[in-house]
């Protein structure tokens, strides 16, 4: 079975506690390329975390899922599938809730 091609990732930066989206079809190269400072949008924010990357055999459905998760109801979904990943810094990770909508993690608001 060939392995899906089209990858949609999501990075956490240990400097200001923010996620950053991407899409990519070489996972290992343009993460390298992040950790190395080759991407304009991510250099001053280094270093970084892997927090989830997802597969897709379509290109449409990858870039689709990664619009999604940057839009305000994927950002919210994103933050409550990764809450209890970022540890301590679930408070930092509330700048993604620009709806007004309150959300709960470990019964604290985010």
């Amino acid at each position: 079975m060939e392995h899906p091609r089209f990858c949609v990732y999501v990075l956490y930066s240990l400097k200001d506690h923010k996620f950053y989206i991407g899409y990519t079809t070489n996972f290992k190269r343009r993460v390298a390329e992040h950790e190395q400072g080759k991407t304009k949008s991510t250099a001053p924010r280094r270093p970084f975390i892997v927090m989830m990357c997802e597969y897709f055999r379509s290109k449409q459905v990858a870039m689709r899922r990664e619009n999604y998760l940057k839009s305000t109801k994927g950002r919210r979904a994103l933050k409550l599938m990764l809450c209890h990943s970022v540890g301590d810094k679930t408070l930092a990770i509330d700048r993604l809730n620009t709806s007004g909508v309150v959300v709960k993690c470990n019964d604290r608001e985010l």
